[in-house]
């Protein structure tokens, strides 16, 4: 009995450094959610192009997927990365859209963070 009388709680500076804790991630959160659901956009849309594009004799039209991309992404609002840094490559699994970027997220001053986004994305279309 006596001891749950000293019991006092939580203090002022405790209380403090829970709510500075609690809002640090709260500005992650707000921060780097969007750039995340940018890279999710930007990754559905690669998967279906890749789906769609017409392969012939082992090539792909380059300037088409490009195009395709691009209009795309100007209907999604994609800004962190261009058509042009979407490669073709020829590797172990076929032809492949490859891409390589990071976003940088203002958080306060001169604090920043950087997300490194990279992947392949297999190029599974029909013959043309």
């Amino acid at each position: 009995m006596n001891g749950a009388l000293r019991q006092r709680g939580l203090g002022l500076l405790g209380l403090i450094f829970v709510l500075a804790l609690v809002g640090f991630v709260a500005l992650l959160l707000i921060k780097c959610g969007p750039v995340y659901l940018n890279q999710m956009t930007i990754e559905r849309d690669l998967r279906e192009i890749a789906n769609q594009a017409t392969v012939v004799d082992g090539q792909v039209d380059v300037g088409a997927l490009r195009s395709a991309i691009e209009r795309r992404w100007d209907v999604d609002y994609i800004t962190q990365l261009e058509p042009r840094d979407i490669k073709v490559v020829r590797g172990e699994r076929g032809l492949t859209l490859s891409y390589d970027y990071e976003a940088r997220e203002h958080l306060f001053y001169n604090i920043y963070i950087v997300i490194h986004f990279a992947d392949d994305i297999p190029i599974r279309g029909g013959a043309g």
